[in-house]
């Protein structure tokens, strides 16, 4: 379950619980709890157990209290992940300074250089693909744990890798650039050519791409390039 939709089910009580945590990193006693959220001292335990279980929170130190000490909960690492970050933002301002810094060619050059190499660390679990459809199911299955929604899909007599939910999508609307990171990763991971077939971008519902069959050594930061190249040419014929 992606994070968001995880985040989600839990409900607004179990929410609010979190979102408490989160902003209490020293931990909160379940008083504070109830106070927080406006429900009863059984009512903040039964969600808490709950959250137990699930991994998203723990039991912290006790907190001395004159009396008996108070029991104190506190936020895992797992419950931390189902916030969502704004990444893009702060990507965006460091895209902008490298290109003010280092120029163009070098943040392309940069940013294919990391999907490579993204790309090689998954290429040992795709490398027993049998042919370009097996490669494209197995990569879609490896971009979908990276958090692209990815599935393999049936398309003109092939198996392409859809993705609803490009991790850079918003980035890439103004750094289009950010592309060849992806292109550069599905190289490497294959060892085959990949082309975009479709785009967000361009209005497109998802992305997708076709894995080709294996030729001469790919060079990852060779194939974003002429994957972006192409797409902006026809990008210009419409």
């Amino acid at each position: 379950m992606k994070r968001a939709a995880a985040l989600r089910q839990l409900g607004d009580t179990q929410q609010k619980l979190l979102r408490k945590l989160l902003l209490s990193p020293q931990g909160v006693t379940v008083e504070a709890l109830c106070q927080a959220v406006g429900i009863t001292h059984n009512a903040v335990r039964q969600h808490l157990t709950a959250l137990l279980a699930q991994g998203f929170v723990a039991r912290g130190e006790a907190i001395p209290s004159g009396g008996r000490p108070r029991a104190c909960f506190v936020l895992m690492p797992a419950g931390r992940e189902l916030f969502p970050r704004n990444y893009a933002l702060m990507a965006g301002g460091m895209l902008e300074y490298l290109y003010a810094h280092g120029g163009v060619a070098a943040v392309q050059a940069m940013l294919a250089d990391m999907g490579a190499k993204l790309g090689n660390d998954a290429a040992e679990r795709i490398a027993s693909a049998a042919g370009p459809d097996e490669a494209a199911r197995l990569l879609a299955e490896q971009m979908d744990a990276l958090g692209y929604e990815a599935q393999a899909v049936e398309a003109d007599g092939h198996v392409e890798v859809e993705a609803w939910n490009c991790v850079f999508h918003s980035l890439a609307k103004t750094h289009p650039d950010v592309c060849r990171f992806d292109l550069a990763f599905m190289s490497a991971a294959t060892g085959r050519p990949v082309q975009r077939t479709q785009c967000m971008l361009h209005g497109a519902p998802a992305c997708r791409f076709r894995v080709g069959l294996p030729g001469k050594a790919v060079n990852p930061i060779e194939a974003a390039v002429v994957n972006s190249r192409a797409r902006e040419g026809r990008s210009n014929l419409t």
